[in-house]
């Protein structure tokens, strides 16, 4: 009875074991030929007389070689999905729309590139005495590149100008925009090339951003334009939704495309900007998103261009007798709410010396001026309807006495303008209509001047 009870159990036995090596087997042939179907016994296998169950020791080691087949076959299907992961990394996208040009980006997310083109198309009307002209142009056109490559904080700006007014005297370069940000580190942002200098708000918003057809005339002539240079900046210094900004910017003090060996000196600014209600776009003129709260930005900035050769600092026509020392001075503010916005800035640019004397290649007596004044301008607009904007603009420069004769004229002559424009946004900024009117005026009354224009700023 003990016996047959004995050979019950190593029967059961040696039937868990077959059973065990049975479903290891079942379980890789799954891996490795996918869930097929079961095929049929033939009738021969069927018949076939089972053979001799296996030892004990035998069938163990044949359930771990099986094992550690089956983990191969799992390091290798991991493996295979892990490579299609990479591959499908390598892929790129692309996305275009109207006014924001067509964009590639990398699925690995290394590597992006927009490219977009711009137009002015102007037609200007001028009235003096008893003379009327016109004059239709394209007045600029511009090719943008911008993106970033081996990690988003790590972009690129390139902006080429092709329009007859966007080339400087004595400089054939095309080169407007070419830089690189960095932006890992929100509170110390840096960027290096040439751009903007970060004086005034009224002369850092991009041109295709603007309420009225051209610039202020304070801004034109006192502004600092753009130079070659670095610049630490955070337009959200502390995290505080757009609280405070700033900017510190070095930089040659000779303006953009400057080519040759200039004397030395530099440039140095600083700028610091306050929004008490938290960002917004104080970068672009007029408020189209007709957002029903308030929206103000406060500017003040300060410069010292040291050992400059050009006549407005860093622009204008190039000094040959030495090099001047010019400070700046500026303070702006930007307001918007519901549609309404104002944009009011006040801007001083002042000499050390007021003019360089010499002489010519013949011995003649020459003389060089600088040119040092001040200004200001008021802009106001309103949205009336999604669409529709009407804005206008008192604009006033004054000149220091003993400065460039020149600018003196253009003072008395043209020193203040007065007027207003409408504007038909087809696509916000990037594509609009716009038409304005000017009266541009000094204390000589006999020599004001009409200008009216119509002009289609279009981003593609």
């Amino acid at each position: 009875m003990r016996a047959a009870n004995i050979h019950q159990e190593e029967g059961g036995n040696r039937k868990s074991v077959r059973a065990h090596a049975a479903l290891v087997l079942a379980m890789t042939a799954v891996l490795v030929h996918g869930p097929a179907r079961a095929q049929e016994p033939t009738p021969a296998q069927a018949a076939a007389p089972a053979a001799d169950a296996p030892s004990t020791a035998t069938t163990d080691a044949r359930v771990a070689e099986l094992e550690q087949q089956v983990r191969l076959l799992q390091s290798q299907r991991e493996e295979e999905q892990k490579k299609a992961a990479e591959e499908k990394k390598k892929g790129v996208s692309v996305t275009a729309a109207p006014g924001k040009g067509l964009t590639v980006t990398t699925d690995d997310g290394r590597f992006g590139i927009t490219v977009r083109a711009r137009a002015q198309l102007r037609e200007t009307l001028t009235r003096e005495k008893d003379k009327t002209t016109n004059e239709v142009n394209v007045k600029t056109l511009r090719l943008v590149t911008q993106g970033h490559v081996l990690t988003t904080d790590l972009k690129y700006t390139i902006q080429l100008a092709f329009g007859g007014n966007d080339f400087e005297t004595g400089s054939s370069s095309p080169i407007f925009d070419a830089f690189v940000d960095y932006t890992k580190v929100r509170d110390l942002n840096l960027r290096v090339g040439q751009y903007f200098v970060p004086f005034d708000r009224a002369r850092t918003i991009r041109e295709f951003a603007l309420q009225l057809v051209d610039r202020q005339q304070v801004v034109q002539e006192l502004t600092l334009d753009r130079d070659v240079g670095l610049m630490l900046y955070s337009n959200d210094l502390g995290g505080l939704n757009g609280l405070l900004g700033y900017h510190l910017f070095v930089g040659g003090g000779e303006g953009r495309n400057r080519f040759g060996a200039q004397a030395t000196g530099g440039i140095y600014v600083a700028r610091l900007v306050l929004r008490p209600w938290g960002a917004f776009d104080d970068d672009q003129e007029g408020d189209l998103q007709r957002l029903p709260k308030p929206r103000l930005a406060l500017g003040v900035a300060g410069g010292y261009n040291q050992g400059t050769n050009r006549q407005r600092s860093t622009t204008g026509n190039a000094l040959t007798l030495g090099t001047l020392d010019y400070r700046h001075a500026a303070a702006d503010v930007v307001f918007k709410y519901s549609g309404f916005s104002f944009l009011g800035e006040a801007v001083l640019r002042s000499a050390g010396r007021d003019v360089l004397e010499g002489t010519n290649a013949s011995g003649a007596a020459i003389r060089e001026f600088s040119r040092s004044g001040w200004g200001y301008f008021l802009q106001a607009g309103l949205m009336v309807s999604p669409l529709v904007e009407v804005a206008a603009r008192w604009d006033h420069l004054f000149a220091f006495a003993g400065t460039d004769p020149a600018l003196v004229t253009q003072v008395n002559t043209q020193g203040r303008q007065v007027g207003g424009g409408l504007n038909v946004y087809l696509n916000g900024h990037a594509f609009k209509l716009q038409t304005d009117y000017f009266y541009i005026f000094g204390h000589d009354r006999s020599a004001g001047r009409h200008i009216a224009r119509l002009q289609l700023d279009a981003s593609f």
